[in-house]
């Protein structure tokens, strides 16, 4: 049976790893090297490195922290925020990371998903979707960039769609609604995007409990769940997040 997959999200700002509630009153709660290395001893499945103001202050990506990060880790890295060209993506994949998350940037310049995925295969290329609940919208959620700064006026599944079409080769689908709140995942978005789409779909944004991981990751038809506060906080290792999903029958690996 196909394992289920459990990401731990680093949100990093200048050089710390932040967390606030939906994209906002961030808080510094850590070392994101320190944490990265202790989420892999637990035995989490994949990391996810954000560099959450590198967009919107319209600058690259703080190399050194990725670097520092790949050497303590052993399993896939993604890593995103201010990647707007291939020479940038080219600088993570030195440093260390296997994948390269695209959210603003590919919004403005689709083809940068096009020319990452020729260059690097789909593969490597995820794309990073911040969606909002719009009634405007057909699906009824729209994207945002910039950190939920700015609406874009994109529906959230032509999008997924789109970048599929483009090379992408995963979307970690975060919503905006829900992150933070540790209330669980948006499970319409979620079930919407992966029965759009033909590549993995990672929910991102309101875990609180394994049973919200369990909901999104059946209900949601989500290939991976994505966490943060929930073991930030300490409320839960990874490892106590595997073994109850274990319980109520979800596929993870266990180490």
């Amino acid at each position: 049976m196909f394992q289920k997959r459990i990401v731990v999200c680093l949100d990093v700002r200048d050089g710390k790893t932040t967390k606030g509630v939906k994209f906002k009153g961030n808080r510094d709660i850590g070392d994101p090297v320190d944490m990265a290395e202790e989420y892999y001893r637990q035995g989490v499945d994949e990391l996810v490195f954000y560099d959450i103001t590198a967009s919107s202050e319209r600058r690259g990506i703080m190399i050194d922290v990725v670097r520092n990060v790949a050497k303590r880790i052993f399993i896939p890295f993604c890593v995103g925020g201010g990647i707007r060209t291939v020479e940038d993506m080219s600088d993570v994949i030195m440093a260390g990371a296997e994948k390269i998350s695209v959210n603003s940037a590919a919004v403005r310049n689709p083809s940068i998903i096009k020319s990452g995925a020729e260059r690097y295969g789909s593969q490597c290329i995820v794309l990073g979707m911040d969606a909002e609940a719009d009634p405007s919208m057909p699906s009824g959620y729209g994207v945002v960039i910039d950190g939920g700064r700015v609406k874009t006026g994109r529906d959230m599944l032509d999008w997924a769609k789109e970048a599929e079409t483009l090379g992408a080769g995963e979307i970690v689908l975060n919503s905006i609604d829900a992150d933070g709140t540790r209330n669980g995942y948006e499970i319409r978005a979620t079930r919407l995007v992966s029965d759009a789409v033909g590549i993995p779909v990672v929910a991102s944004g309101g875990a609180g409990t394994p049973k919200h991981l369990r909901d999104v990751l059946t209900e949601g038809r989500a290939d991976a769940a994505l966490v943060a506060s929930m073991v930030h906080y300490g409320d839960y290792s990874v490892g106590d997040i595997k073994r109850e999903l274990s319980g109520y029958g979800v596929p993870v690996r266990m180490d």
